[in-house]
């Protein structure tokens, strides 16, 4: 396709969603599904007008699908309702963990087994396919900070974190390949890989995040505005968190997503408090005191910003994802991969890691139902292309990632709002614990 046919295609497309979005908030579709049905049917599936070749443009859509997760990780993480406590993040803090290594560990069974792959290469593919995915699932995260909805809470959070709670099983498969050192009996794998970086992930996320909330708050003063750019704000704690991380060898998906956790919390309490200490010193008047509770934050300012990039990124990505596949992509082995993984190890997996938290069966059969596969797995599929993986293998792994993340854009996003709607309505289940 020229130059001139993807501004015409992606031009038409923005302008027929912005012109639908409330026809489409009424379907019973996501604008996912659309993208992903333009792109088959411009790509080689239907007229064959272009084709995006995953294997030899690997390193450019490493980069692209990057970009994309840390800013959805982002916008996930200044959404998280405030306080952080120990009783709302328990269930999701052991979905990232537990259920993450217990999908990771029957996929990689199945593959094993029932596909013939190797160990390392089964592995591998578990941990491409086993994150949910912040970008796409965008029909079943929470709206914004003021969201109390427990699914919603829950999902979220749990795609806020197990993008990077899945690396250290894909270094393990790559390390099983043959292409990442994991020292005696798995020694450096342990605590490189998982402790390490985990850890040092997180205290460069929090540090970084709590630091830039002081210093705004302390530049903007009583009330004052200093005229600060929130959204290059927003920008560059992304990048310089994700550098630091790359710098260190830390996990920088989880380091940005507890970036804008602990900018947003400590944010509203660094002006919750400045509100209280006035409203003692002061009478002000209701007026004033609705203009303080309304002061512009870093967080928020630029969460705006952020989804207009998400948004259009996902456009860019699931075309480019409908650009890949063939007719034979379709494969018995791939679909059955898909239906393994939808069917079986994701309910399976939540099941395990919600063992004795007491969590509703509705609520644990949603969750494990909605764990959508995206862009994501692309960008671990591509990392691990880009670190050495055999061209057969990579093929193959390309074959069955694709086919996955189609179907779990196609069965979930038809079915998020029905299901949302017959199973949890807002009104009933708004709270949180």
């Amino acid at each position: 396709m020229t130059t001139a046919g993807w501004f015409l295609l992606v031009g038409a497309l923005l302008l027929a969603m912005g012109l639908t979005t409330s026809f489409l908030q009424r379907a019973p579709v996501t604008s996912a599904i659309v993208y992903l049905a333009v792109g088959l049917l411009v790509g080689p599936t239907g007229f064959g007008l272009f084709h995006f070749n995953p294997l030899e443009q690997s390193a450019l859509l490493e980069v692209l699908t990057e970009v994309v997760v840390l800013i959805s990780l982002f916008s996930a993480g200044v959404k998280m309702p405030v306080p952080v406590s120990l009783a709302r993040w328990r269930v999701p803090v052991f979905l990232a963990l537990i259920s993450m290594a217990a999908t990771v560990t029957l996929v990689a069974s199945f593959a094993h087994f029932a596909l013939g792959l190797s160990l390392g290469a089964a592995v591998l593919l578990g941990a491409i396919i086993a994150p949910t995915d912040p970008v796409l699932a965008t029909d079943v995260q929470t709206r914004d900070a003021e969201d109390r909805d427990r699914l919603r809470f829950t999902l979220t959070c749990e795609a806020g974190m197990n993008d990077g709670s899945a690396f250290p099983f894909v270094m393990l498969g790559l390390g099983l390949l043959g292409l990442h050192e994991l020292g005696e009996f798995g020694v450096n794998w342990v605590l490189a890989d998982v402790l390490w970086a985990t850890i040092a992930g997180i205290a460069i996320g929090v540090a970084a995040g709590w630091a830039l909330a002081h210093i705004s708050a302390r530049m903007r003063g009583d009330g004052k505005e200093p005229g600060l750019l929130d959204d290059f704000l927003g920008l560059g704690l992304i990048a310089l968190v994700y550098g630091l991380s790359l710098w260190l060898h830390a996990w920088g998906f989880l380091a940005v997503f507890f970036a804008a956790v602990a900018l947003r919390q400590t944010e509203l309490k660094l002006f919750d408090a400045a509100r209280k200490i006035r409203q003692r010193q002061h009478s002000d008047s209701p007026q004033e005191h609705q203009t303080d509770a309304s002061s512009h934050r870093v967080s928020e300012a630029s969460l705006i910003f952020k989804e207009h990039l998400e948004r259009l990124s996902v456009l860019v990505l699931v075309l480019m994802i409908g650009g890949m596949a063939f007719v034979d992509s379709w494969s018995w082995r791939a679909v059955g991969l898909a239906f393994f993984l939808f069917a079986v190890a994701r309910p399976l997996s939540v099941i395990i890691g919600l063992v004795g938290t007491g969590t509703p069966w509705r609520l644990q059969g949603l969750v494990g139902w909605f764990g959508v596969r995206g862009i994501g797995s692309l960008y671990y599929l591509m990392y691990a292309i880009q670190h050495g993986l055999p061209e057969e293998l990579a093929l193959e792994m390309i074959h069955l990632t694709l086919v996955v993340v189609m179907l779990s854009i196609l069965l979930h996003g038809i079915s998020v709002k029905p299901m949302m709607n017959r199973f949890w309505p807002q009104k009933k289940h708004r709270s949180q614990p």
